[in-house]
This record gives C-alpha cells, sequence and structure tokens, in this order.
C-alpha cells in the first residue's frame, strides 16, 4: 500500500534519504561501540558467565588454576577482543536507533494511519530482539556442554578470547537479528511485496528455509541451537500471516 501522490519521492529522493539513514544509524553505533569501550570489564565478565558455568558443573580447573580463563597466543589477541566487543557492542545497542531509522526509510511509503504504528514498531522490534538475546545467552552454555563432549573425554578444551567471545557474541546477535523475523514479514505484506496467502502456499518451503537459515547464522551448528531457534522462527512466521490476515479483513470491512 503506497501513501498519497505528495508523499512520493523520486529515484534520487529515496537514495539520499537511505543515505541519510545510513549515516545516522553508523554514529549510533560508533557512539555505541564508545561506550562498549569503557565498559568493556564488566561485558567481558558476563560473556564468560556460560563458559565458567560450564567449568564450574565439570568441576575442573583452568590449566591455569582455578576459574575459567582464557588462553591468549597472540599479543594483538587483547586488543583484538576489546575492539570485537566494543564494535559488537555498539550494534547492539544501537537497535533501537536503528529500528527507527528503518521506520523512518519506509514510511513514506505508508498510508497516514499506518505511520502511526512507528513506536509500536520500535519498541516490538527492541523486544523481539532483546528476547532473543537473552534465549541465546540461556542456550550457549548448553551448546557448549554439546560441543565440548562430542569430542570426548581425550580432548581438553582451552578455549582462546577470541574465538570464545566471536562464538558467544555472533549466538547473541543472531538470535537478536532471528526473532526480527515476523517484522520483516509484517512490513513486507504492509508494502504488498508479500501477501498471507503467498505465507500460507510458501509454508513448507518457509520451514526448509527456516532451518537452512539458522544452521548457517548460529556458528556452533549443535542441534540444540537449531531446534532452539528454528521453532520460535517458525512460530512467528505464522504470526505474521495471522497479522496480515487480520489486517486484510479490517481494510475490506472498512471498505
Amino acid at each position: 500500500m503506497v501513501a498519497n501522490e505528495k508523499d512520493r519521492m523520486p529515484l534520487l529522493g529515496h537514495l539520499q534519504e537511505l543515505r541519510k539513514r545510513l549515516l545516522i544509524s553508523i554514529i549510533s553505533i560508533c557512539v555505541g561501540g564508545i561506550a562498549c569501550w569503557f565498559l568493556y570489564d564488566w561485558i567481558l565478565e558476563l560473556l564468560l558467565e556460560p563458559y565458567c558455568q560450564i567449568r564450574g558443573a565439570s568441576g575442573s580447573d583452568s590449566i591455569f588454576g582455578l576459574g575459567c580463563d582464557l588462553l591468549v597466543t597472540d599479543p594483538l589477541e587483547p586488543f583484538s577482543v576489546r575492539l570485537t566487543i566494543a564494535g559488537y557492542g555498539g550494534l547492539i545497542l544501537s537497535v533501537p536507533m536503528l529500528l527507527w531509522q528503518a521506520w523512518r526509510f519506509i514510511a513514506p511509503g505508508l498510508l497516514a494511519k499506518e505511520k502511526k504504528w512507528a513506536i509500536p514498531f520500535v519498541l516490538s522490534g527492541l523486544l523481539l530482539f532483546i528476547a532473543g538475546a537473552v534465549l541465546a545467552y540461556w542456550s550457549i552454555p548448553r551448546a557448549l556442554d554439546f560441543l565440548v563432549d562430542i569430542g570426548g573425554p581425550d580432548l581438553v578444551s582451552v578455549f582462546s578470547p577470541s574465538k570464545y567471545i566471536g562464538f558467544v557474541i555472533k549466538m547473541i546477535v543472531a538470535f537478536g537479528i532471528g526473532f526480527e523475523f515476523p517484522l520483516l514479514l509484517i512490513f513486507l505484506q504492509l508494502l504488498g511485496v508479500l501477501t498471507p496467502s503467498a505465507l500460507r502456499r510458501s509454508r513448507r518451503y518457509a520451514i526448509v528455509g527456516v532451518v537452512a537459515l539458522v544452521a548457517v547464522l548460529t556458528p556452533s551448528g549443535d542441534p540444540f541451537t537449531l531446534v532452539i531457534l528454528s521453532v520460535p522462527m517458525v512460530f512467528f512466521y505464522e504470526i505474521a500471516i495471522l497479522v496480515g490476515s487480520l489486517r486484510n479483513r479490517k481494510m475490506r470491512t472498512e471498505a
């Protein structure tokens, strides 16, 4: 559904608007990254907690003593880890601003009454991302357990900071992005790119596609993580169909 003629933009106007939204988004990520750079110690402790859980559950000590230490093998690795945490942390902290900029970019193509959904769009997107991140954080110790145990008792797992931190952050970001799936489908319906009937017809292919996408997005590759993210995304697919159907029914009633 498109807006009134006066709200339409020429192609050049759309490109300029896109550049503006991208610039604001990049600035917000940089600001969030600076904040995470100074909050590094606290964030690192939070990210180490899943590893500490499996260390404590196994009852074993670190090869360097008590605790859940990580093995640094490269003098540049501490700097790389801090940079990784700052970069991904800035991305996560800027999610509300990224959602707002996405809304501002697509708003000219919506009806006046649909433009009122700005706050619900940003809030629901933020809550969905947080829910995905929390689910990822909860599932990480279980994924680590699987990955550590599958090699057998003769293999001693000693993680490097860059590999472990990268694994944890990518899991959190993958789950957070995966939980934005219903918003994407709903707004593709608002823009007329998709319809509820088309989504219903493609349901079987969508389920296969969701499982394949989750397998690519999540770094662990274990079956537990595959199920724990695939099931909510399939559920969100059905929610998007329901929302689109209700919207179409309301439009027919008002016509």
